[in-house]
């Protein structure tokens, strides 16, 4: 198959993004006061952003939606593997709306906040993982050094 640099391009986008939701939600969990609604919403970031990455390698079109339960249906279609990995994260989805408003919103306590952490990193690991195992992914990193 022919490496099309724009999605090679776009997938790298959505991955970078996603490293930076994480990267955003550690410092947010470990300032002095930490922010945990807004770190909550960084990890549910990185999830969806992930799974999107994956999506756009494979070509398959995904409309707007912070729904981590639709998204990673849509990746189960390409990899049944990650079944277990999609469960985990799609409670996430509410991260997306739950505390971004003001209103009464449930407790969030910081072990929460680092289980949202450990599977928004997961789900990150598996779809790099799954990329750096794909052949015209990794050729298609290098097409400018060539």
């Amino acid at each position: 198959m022919a490496v099309d640099p724009a999605r090679a391009e776009e997938t790298i986008a959505w991955l970078t993004k996603a490293d930076e939701d994480l990267r955003a939600a550690r410092v947010l969990i470990d300032i002095r006061e930490p922010l945990l609604e807004t770190a909550v919403f960084h990890c549910q970031q990185a999830a969806e952003k992930a799974f999107k990455a994956f999506l756009v390698w494979h070509d398959v079109p995904f409309r707007r939606t912070h729904s981590l339960e639709e998204i990673g249906e849509q990746c189960l279609q390409v990899d049944a593997d990650l079944t277990e990995l999609v469960d985990e994260a799609a409670p996430l989805g509410e991260y997306a709306w739950r505390y971004r408003y003001p209103g009464e919103a449930e407790y969030l306590g910081l072990d929460e906040v680092r289980d949202a952490l450990d599977v928004s990193s997961r789900v990150l690991l598996a779809v790099r993982e799954r990329l750096d195992s794909d052949d015209d992914f990794v050729k298609s990193r290098h097409i400018d050094a060539e």
